[in-house]
């Protein structure tokens, strides 16, 4: 009697966790749009021209080069930026005028002391196959030369988003023991070298780091929505002010599956398209959602003010 109630509790988990895991997978599924042409099977950075066009970036390892995409997900157009280099290209982002930035700032050894990012022009007025780009240099204040501490590796950088005249960084954190935090750093959006500013930051998790790396960002085109991207989901923040980001609502959007999820953007106030790397044949895909179709889970409502 023991042994068949013992078989039935086995029977009964497993199936639980298969349509766990088959929920999961449907969850990231349902959303995909395309399939990546494979030489951007690193893409680490997405980001939508004037015209509506998808443009990626690959991860180091390739050359300095955009890759216009077509709906089908083949390469369009090629462009090379004569004057870069591709160390550790790690997102994307583009400001009100259409200046596309690709960040040159991977850190993963938190050994980085100066850290570049690209500034090229709208890519619908590039007629050619080449660019040059103006070159903002950036370093955190707190590297001074010392060593950093395992519970200080917080200068990993995957994730940035151009608002006004300033770029925004988002940080991957690295530290051990893990404490979830992506730290807010602050620089100009022109060829000068900064001293990169703090100015906040948001706890994601505290355990399972690479479920919570924080890896692309955007801003909504009308820049009241920001997201950030990890591996399973998307954090949404509404309702801030200025470039407090997250002083306002905070909600997490369920990513279903986890993937190498690495570079998201917005196509337009309520749609967004993010992407992963293929691994051993998973991924690869480009995926989209609408804010008001998709479930959101609640983190923080701000706290209401009296006018």
């Amino acid at each position: 009697m023991l042994k068949k109630s013992l078989l039935t509790v086995f029977i009964l988990s497993v199936t639980i966790i298969g349509l766990l895991v088959g929920s999961s997978i449907y969850t990231l599924y349902s959303k995909k749009r395309l399939t990546v042409d494979p030489k951007l099977r690193e893409i680490s950075g997405i980001e939508f021209d004037k015209f509506n066009r998808l443009w990626a970036i690959n991860d180091s390892g390739d050359e300095p080069k955009l890759y216009r995409l077509n709906e089908d997900g083949s390469i369009a157009k090629e462009i090379l930026v004569t004057n870069a280099k591709n160390i550790d290209w790690e997102d994307m982002t583009q400001n009100k005028f259409g200046h596309f930035f690709l960040g040159d700032f991977g850190n993963n050894k938190n050994d980085r002391k100066w850290l570049t990012i690209y500034k090229i022009e709208n890519p619908i007025d590039i007629k050619g196959n080449t660019t040059e780009a103006e070159i903002i240099k950036f370093t955190y204040p707190e590297m001074d030369g010392s060593p950093i501490q395992p519970d200080q590796r917080n200068f990993d950088l995957e994730a940035f988003v151009a608002l006004g005249r300033h770029l925004y960084l988002f940080t991957k954190n690295r530290t051990e023991p893990f404490d979830g935090i992506t730290k807010v750093y602050k620089v100009g959006d022109h060829a000068a070298n900064f001293d990169a500013q703090l100015i906040d930051s948001f706890q994601t998790c505290t355990t399972m780091e690479k479920l919570c790396w924080i890896t692309s960002a955007a801003l909504s085109p009308d820049r009241t929505k920001l997201v950030l991207l990890d591996s399973t989901s998307i954090w949404l923040f509404e309702n801030y002010q200025g470039d407090k980001f997250f002083s306002g609502d905070v909600s997490r959007i369920d990513l279903g599956i986890v993937t190498q999820k690495e570079a998201i953007t917005f196509y337009d106030d309520n749609t967004i398209v993010f992407t992963d790397e293929e691994f051993k044949g998973i991924g690869g895909n480009a995926y989209v959602i609408k804010l008001d179709e998709v479930e959101k889970k609640v983190i923080r409502k701000a706290p209401k003010t009296n006018q």
